[in-house]
C-alpha cells in the first residue's frame, strides 16, 4: 500500500471473496461446494493472471501472430506486478481447498481471516502458511516467554546475516557478470553461478529466518521453510529441504490432484516434470522461469529411470561400501545440476541463458576478479557453510549455533553481528523473492 496505495484493493477483494467462499462451501453441500470452490480459486489465479501473466502470454501471442503475419491488437498493460502476490493467493487458495476438503473449519471472524492473509512478517516471500497451522495460533494468548523471544531474535539476527553479509555480497560479484554476458569467460561463469546458488539461497532463507524469527518473539510459530539444501544427495532431497511450503502446496494441491504416484508410469513422469514446469512459471512470467522448472522436472524423472542402473554402477565400482565418500560425491552432483538449472533462473533471457551454457561448456581462464569482492565472498560462503556443517551433523537446530556454554555461544552471536556491521552490504538490495 505504501508502494502503490490503490493495490490495497487487490488484497481486499482476494479477502471477501476467499472468506466468503469458506463459509458458503462450509454450509453448502453437492455440487455447489465445488462451484464455490472454483469461483474462489478463479478470484485468485485471476488476479495473478491480469497482473503477473497478462503481459507474458500477450507478448507471446504477438510473436506467434508476427510470424504468420498478423499484428496483435490486444494492447500491453503499463501495470507493475505488486510486491509478494503470488505469496499471499497461494495462502489464501490453501484455505479454501483446506475447508472444501473438510480439513478446516470455515473462519467466521472477518478480521481473523484477514490477518491470516495479511500476517505481516511472511506476507511478501512467505512461508505459504496453511490455516491448520495458522488461524488457530490468531485465538491463543501469548504470553511473554524470554527463552523463546532470544532464540527468535537469534534466527532474525542469523537471517540478517545471511542477506547482507553473503547474499548482497555475492551479488556484487553476480550482477557485474550476469549483466554482461557477452563480456565473460566460462570459468567467469563458472563462479559466477556458483556464487549466484549461494546468493539466491541466502537471500530467500534469510528473508524466512527473519520472518520466522519475527513471528516467534510475538508468539506466532510459522513453518520451516528451508532445510539446508545444499546438503542433499540427490534432486528429490534438495526439493524436501527447499522452499518447502511452496513444495509441499504444489504437491498437496497439483501433484496429488493429478493422481501423484498413484497412476500408470507414463502419466507419473508426466505429473512430476508438469509440476515442476508450472512451479517455474509461478516464480516469473518469463520462458527462463518455465525452462528452470522443467529442467528439475527432468532431473527428478531421469533419476527415477536410471535408479537401478546407478546403483548397479556403484554397486560394481564399488563405491558403495564407501558411504561417506559416496554421500560426498552425491551431493557434488547434485549442487552441480542445481547450478547449472540456476543459470536460467538468473539469466536476464534465454538468450543470454544459453550463451552462459555453451561459455561453461568450454570455460576460458580470463576470469573476471575483484580480488576484495571475491576474498570477502568466499569467507562469507566458508562462514556459512560450516555454521549449516554444525547444524547437519551435530545441533540438529534452525538456530545457527547452540551450545551448553553460555560464553560460547553468546560469543559467536557478538561474533555474528559485528561480522553484520563490518562486512554487510548496506546498499539498500531488495529480497530477490519480492519479485514474486
Amino acid at each position: 500500500m505504501a508502494f502503490i496505495p490503490v493495490y490495497i484493493l487487490i488484497l481486499g477483494f482476494t479477502i471477501v471473496i476467499d472468506y466468503f467462499a469458506g463459509i458458503f462451501l462450509e454450509n453448502t453441500e453437492g455440487k455447489r461446494r465445488k462451484y464455490w470452490l472454483i469461483a474462489s480459486l478463479i478470484a485468485n489465479t485471476g488476479v495473478l493472471a491480469v497482473f503477473k501473466y497478462y503481459n507474458f502470454l500477450n507478448d507471446n501471442l504477438s510473436a506467434i501472430l508476427n510470424t504468420a503475419g498478423y499484428k496483435n491488437m490486444i494492447p500491453h498493460l503499463g501495470i507493475i506486478l505488486p510486491i509478494g502476490l503470488s505469496f499471499h493467493t497461494f495462502q489464501a487458495m490453501s484455505y479454501t481447498i483446506e475447508v472444501y476438503r473438510g480439513n478446516q473449519k470455515a473462519e467466521r471472524n472477518f478480521g481473523i481471516y484477514s490477518l491470516y492473509v495479511m500476517f505481516y512478517p511472511q506476507l511478501v516471500a512467505g512461508p505459504i502458511e496453511r490455516p491448520q497451522n495458522l488461524l488457530h495460533q490468531f485465538y491463543e494468548k501469548h504470553e511473554f516467554d524470554y527463552v523463546r523471544i532470544v532464540e527468535g531474535l537469534k534466527l532474525m539476527l542469523w537471517g540478517f546475516f545471511m542477506k547482507l553479509v553473503v547474499a548482497d555480497r555475492l551479488a556484487i560479484y553476480v550482477n557485474a557478470v550476469y549483466n554482461n554476458p557477452e563480456h565473460h569467460t566460462g570459468a567467469t561463469f563458472i563462479i559466477a553461478t556458483v556464487f549466484f546458488a549461494f546468493q539466491i539461497y541466502c537471500d530467500f532463507a534469510g528473508y524466512s529466518n527473519i520472518a520466522i524469527g519475527a513471528a516467534k518473539v510475538m508468539g506466532f510459530k510459522l513453518m520451516t521453510n528451508f532445510n539446508r539444501p545444499y546438503f542433499a544427495a540427490s534432486i528429490s532431497e534438495f526439493w524436501k529441504r527447499w522452499h518447502i511450503s511452496l513444495s509441499t502446496w504444489f504437491k498437496d494441491y497439483l501433484y496429488i490432484s493429478l493422481g501423484g504416484n498413484r497412476v500408470s508410469i507414463p502419466r507419473w513422469y508426466f505429473n512430476l516434470f508438469f509440476v515442476f514446469a508450472v512451479s517455474g512459471l509461478w516464480h516469473g512470467a518469463n520462458w527462463t522461469f518455465i525452462v528452470w522448472g522443467a529442467l528439475n522436472g527432468f532431473y527428478l524423472v531421469f533419476a527415477i529411470v536410471t535408479e537401478r542402473w546407478r546403483k548397479m554402477i556403484g554397486n560394481t565400482l564399488f563405491i558403495n561400501r564407501l558411504p561417506k565418500i559416496h554421500k560426498g560425491f552425491q551431493i557434488l552432483i547434485t549442487f552441480s545440476l542445481t547450478c547449472i538449472a540456476w543459470v536460467f533462473f538468473r539469466a536476464n533471457s534465454f538468450e543470454d541463458a544459453t550463451l552462459i551454457i555453451r561459455k561453461m561448456s568450454a570455460p576460458g581462464m580470463n576470469v573476471f576478479i575483484d580480488k576484495t569482492t571475491i576474498a570477502y565472498s568466499l569467507i562469507a560462503i566458508i562462514t556459512l557453510v560450516v555454521f549449516e556443517y554444525i547444524q547437519e551433523h551435530y545441533t540438529k537446530t534452525v538456530l545457527p549455533f547452540k551450545s551448553k556454554y553460555w560464553f560460547g555461544e553468546h560469543f559467536t552471536y557478538a561474533m555474528i553481528v559485528i561480522s553484520i556491521l563490518t562486512l554487510g552490504v548496506f546498499d539498500g538490495g531488495q529480497f530477490i523473492y519480492f519479485q514474486f
